[in-house]
């Protein structure tokens, strides 16, 4: 969405979870990065697809996903990423900007394409 508060304090808690500035960098690219295991990649799908409006998530990604979380994982996984769109749109109309907690490190811009 381009939250810019969003990913300045998402920036900083991802490198509160230890996540480096490889990974914080290759968000944008994620399905080419080799930092991240299989399973990331279907969590970063799904947060993705549930992200979108419409939200498109198929039968086959939602399996996918089940096959690695159980149904409280995937609630709270749900949970935490619809928040943090309901956050973004927030902000987003309010005129949010950054807060500055990322100044002066590796930030997770968003890569943005047309549709």
């Amino acid at each position: 969405m381009g939250c810019a508060y969003c990913i300045d304090l998402g920036s900083q808690i991802a490198r509160g979870l230890a996540l480096g500035d490889q990974e914080l960098l290759a968000l944008a690219d994620f399905e080419r990065a080799t930092c991240f295991s299989d399973v990331d990649k279907l969590v970063l799908r799904y947060a993705t697809a549930i992200s979108r409006t419409p939200v498109e998530v198929s039968d086959e990604l939602f399996e996918a996903l089940r096959a690695h979380l159980d149904t409280a994982q995937l609630v709270a996984l749900t949970h935490i990423v619809t928040l943090g769109n309901l956050r973004a749109r927030f902000n987003i109309a309010l005129g949010i900007g950054a807060s500055g907690l990322s100044s002066n490190r590796v930030c997770a811009l968003p890569h943005t394409t047309a549709r």
